[in-house]
């Protein structure tokens, strides 16, 4: 099993997209590293953040030629759990579905049910985590199992530094 976190970095019209890989959801270091500028970025359009997002994680696919079983984005997959489309469900429909995606969120978004909340560590402060070609329990216990004693698991920190230049 390949799983393969992305994240995205901006800079006004330019972004930074880096995507780590790993096959065991308790790895503590990446087996690949994957790193990307994207120009020509979409304003930020509130409510419509997957505009933005996507064609940088489309793009980061394409370049390496990546197709993982299952990508992990900092955002959501479904914004109330259920059916409202996030980020992560854009992604999956743009590729056919053939991808497993997990959402993981930092921030509730209004209307999420605390079904998606997951404690790690010693956090008062939970992740949500919503998916799609994966059930969401699974996709709950397989980020809880990730590397880490924080709230956040360390190689989702990981992606997250490599992209904005600080790792």
């Amino acid at each position: 099993m390949i799983i393969l976190a992305v994240d995205v970095d901006y800079n006004g019209s330019s972004a930074t997209v880096a995507g780590i890989s790993f096959s065991h959801w308790d790895a503590q270091e990446p087996e690949d590293v994957y790193l990307l500028g994207v120009n020509g970025i979409a304003e930020y359009e509130p409510g419509n953040f997957y505009k933005r997002e996507l064609p940088c994680i489309i793009s980061l696919l394409n370049e390496y030629d990546l197709s993982p079983d299952i990508i992990i984005v900092d955002g959501y997959v479904y914004l109330n759990g259920v059916d409202e489309p996030g980020l992560g469900k854009h992604l999956y429909d743009a590729l056919g579905g053939k991808i497993a995606i997990i959402g993981v969120a930092k921030r509730a978004f209004k209307g999420i049910d605390e079904q998606y909340a997951l404690y790690r560590g010693d956090s008062k402060n939970p992740l949500y985590i919503t998916a799609e070609g994966i059930c969401a329990t699974k996709a709950q216990e397989a980020i809880k199992q990730m590397s880490g004693k924080y709230r956040n698991p360390t190689l989702l920190k990981k992606v997250d530094q490599i992209c904005r230049g600080k790792y």
